[in-house]
């Protein structure tokens, strides 16, 4: 049973036979995944436990019995068993999968499950000699500041890995700080996303760790820093080694304590950067002076941003028309996104213009121009800027700019 497949069976028969042998339950929602057609090296295994309201959540034994079915299973690149009631046990028999060298699996997805800091260790030490996975999600798993240690361990050993996600996973100064360490010397981390940590420390140490690794990196391409508190000292701390910095494209700066002072030191940024091409700065505070700064960077020769969010910055009507003015004139500026701003009619005149004129395309901004009784207004349009975490296809085959749209509410179970 352990030798590689027929291409003629299927993995639906392997997971019945295990199950009987193993005398588990067959899990009907896993069985009718696996009887899918498999694409050799292309096929993920999509089992996220939210896919609907009836599904039923995969526990350790599932994992167990598919961990088995994978081995030797050339043709599965990818497993995603997010939002499920997985915990270490579970943790542990992946794990075992990735230790082994006929291991395929490109992308593991295990966001949002039950696996605590001991789960973590046993993952990490396996992915110090695995050469196989390039993406792994574990946002949402509470493992908090030992298993953020753990993470940062790997990384020190590990020369595959492309993308990792560790959002809401209670890291702590400590874990968050040894990851800026650890990418002083990783060469193959491209994606980063560490939103929501839970930072108590005033002087902001970790943001001068991420500096000095910025200053040093060159295979960083995205860098999610949403919600760590992030001040105008930490934004002062992470401009040194941004303007240093010429491999970083998309810098995610979403809900922190960004005001005037901090975009001002981002401007700077843009001046002297030339690769930075998307910047979130939404759910800050950055108001008109702000965003003056932002724009006279922008209509700076040489600067290459492409995409930017300011949406929720309590910018008014001079501020706002400093962007549109700047985007007119920006020979590389294309997203713009303005909404939760003071929007009154001179910026939904101007904007409605950009609109109209083609300068601004309609799918690339969060407004749509509308009247009511001759008076212009602009209405919210949902969509935003695109700052989630590519996919592993897309990393393995797209240029560094190649990003996917935002999926909002990821952090809620």
């Amino acid at each position: 049973m352990a030798a590689a497949a027929d291409n003629s069976e299927t993995l639906a028969k392997f997971y019945q036979e295990f199950c009987l042998q193993l005398q588990i339950n067959v899990n009907k929602d896993v069985l009718d995944v696996l009887n899918q057609k498999i694409k050799p090296g292309t096929f993920t295994l999509q089992l996220p436990g939210n896919r609907g309201r009836r599904a039923q959540r995969l526990e350790d034994k599932d994992v167990f019995v598919l961990s088995k079915c994978l081995q030797n299973r050339e043709g599965v690149t990818g497993l995603d068993v997010s939002y499920n009631n997985i915990s270490d046990g579970g943790v542990k028999h992946l794990a075992d999968l990735l230790l082994l060298r006929s291991s395929a699996l490109k992308s593991l997805d295990l966001k949002f499950n039950n696996i605590q800091a001991d789960g973590v260790e046993i993952l990490a030490n396996s992915l110090k000699s695995n050469s196989s996975l390039l993406s792994l999600s574990l946002s949402g798993n509470q493992f908090g500041d030992r298993g953020g240690v753990h993470v940062s361990s790997m990384l020190q050993v590990n020369s595959t890995l492309q993308l990792l996600q560790v959002s809401d996973c209670n890291l702590a100064d400590r874990s968050v700080a040894a990851l800026g360490v650890a990418l002083k010397h990783n060469t193959a981390l491209q994606a980063l996303d560490i939103s929501r940590p839970l930072l108590f420390s005033q002087q902001e140490e970790w943001a001068m760790h991420f500096s000095q690794m910025l200053t040093v990196n060159r295979s960083l391409l995205e860098l999610h820093l949403g919600r760590t508190g992030l001040t105008d000292t930490g934004m002062e701390m992470l401009a040194e080694g941004l303007r240093q910095n010429h491999s970083l494209r998309c810098l995610d700066l979403r809900c922190n304590h960004v005001t005037r002072d901090g975009a001002h030191h981002l401007a700077e940024v843009l001046r002297q950067n030339p690769t930075l091409e998307v910047i979130d700065l939404s759910s800050n505070r950055i108001e008109d002076e702000g965003a003056a700064h932002l724009s006279e960077a922008i209509a700076t020769p040489g600067c290459s941003l492409k995409e930017l969010s300011v949406s929720r910055n309590c910018i008014r009507t001079e501020g706002l028309l400093s962007l549109a003015q700047a985007l007119k004139h920006s020979p590389t500026l294309t997203h713009l996104y303005i909404w939760g701003n003071h929007l009154d009619e001179p910026v939904c005149q101007v904007f409605s213009e950009l609109l109209s004129s083609g300068r601004l395309l309609p799918q690339r901004t969060d407004v749509s121009p509308y009247q009511v009784d001759g008076q212009l207004f602009l209405a919210e349009v949902f969509q935003g800027l695109r700052t989630q975490i590519c996919s592993i296809e897309e990393t393995a085959a797209c240029s560094s700019a190649a990003l996917l749209s935002e999926v909002r509410g990821s952090t809620s179970k």
